[in-house]
């Protein structure tokens, strides 16, 4: 199915006279079981007992080929989840090299329940980034949640990039407002303006971190789905409530190499941008169906190339 096409609803983005980087290359499928590679640039699989490969197989002093990113979103780890999340981020560990976490960290938003999610990390000697979602903003607490999950050394993003080697990872939490021809636009009451312009806002504050970026590889965090393609499967009704095409165009100025989001329980697992670029819907529920034991997505950049 085609992507919808983004839009600003007339107001134009701050970097919109900066040139668009080239689009990712066709996929092209490869043999193997639940993996596929476009180009050179990416393998992607969902986290089971295949095989994994490291790029530091001979020690670390050797040069990085390639870079394994774990993605999960939608975690709601509550006070009661002690233990229950800690089996999925151990087998992240020493099967990849970073782990991102897409948002809904939190089950409603409190202290509490991010101080329960530091403990279920500490397994994970890997670098993390993340962004918030929805749920995390429940009990007015984003800031302290925030502020526990970076003194335990995750790196939350909000509009900002981070990088690691040779890839960069810029991220927002993203907002609602619908896809394509069905995206509210800002007319009528002021409570529906200062609705679209929180997703404007978002858009502008992801597209100013992918600009910032000056990697060969490049990682797109998001809560809240980009594109249509990954929210089908939700009840239709609700689709202005999990994502917005505002957030694409970012997307098509500044091509990642990989978008990763969460927020979608029931969607598809992956579909692209206009322009290619990978969407991988990564919401814990949704990989627990498709992958029970081991609910994880696992994204190797190549870096050989870059």
């Amino acid at each position: 199915m085609a992507v919808s096409r983004a839009h600003f609803g007339g107001v134009r983005s701050r970097s919109s006279v900066v040139p668009r980087r080239d689009a990712q290359s066709t996929p092209v499928e490869f043999d193997r079981p639940s993996v596929t590679r476009y180009g050179t640039a990416i393998e992607t699989e969902l986290m089971g007992d295949a095989d994994v490969r490291t790029s530091l197989e001979h020690g670390a002093e050797l040069k990085r080929t390639s870079m394994r990113i774990a993605a999960v979103g939608d975690l709601h780890c509550s006070k009661e989840s002690a233990g229950e999340l800690r089996p999925i981020f151990a087998h992240a560990d020493g099967r990849a090299d970073v782990l991102v976490l897409c948002g809904d960290l939190t089950d409603y938003g409190h202290p509490e329940e991010a101080h329960v999610l530091v403990h279920e990390l500490s397994v994970v000697k890997l670098p993390i980034i993340a962004v918030l979602g929805n749920h995390d903003y429940e009990a007015g607490h984003a800031a302290k949640i925030t502020e526990i999950l970076s003194e335990a050394g995750v790196r939350v993003l909000d509009g900002d990039a981070h990088t690691i080697d040779d890839v960069g990872f810029a991220g927002v939490k993203g907002f609602c407002g619908g896809f394509g021809r069905s995206t509210l636009g800002p007319w009528g009451e002021p409570i529906v303006k200062a609705f679209v312009k929180e997703a404007i806002d978002e858009a502008l504050k992801l597209e100013s971190a992918l600009a910032r970026l000056r990697t060969q590889r490049t990682v797109a965090l998001l809560h809240y789905s980009p594109i249509r393609e990954t929210v089908i499967g939700e009840p239709e009704e609700i689709y202005p409530f999990l994502g917005c095409s505002r957030l694409e165009e970012p997307l098509e100025r500044f091509p990642p190499t990989v978008v990763f989001h969460g927020h979608v329980h029931r969607g598809h697992l992956e579909g692209k941008t206009r322009v290619g670029t990978p969407v991988y819907n990564v919401s814990l529920p949704l990989l627990r169906r498709t992958s029970a034991e081991h609910p994880l997505r696992i994204v190797e950049l190549s870096l050989a190339d870059a």
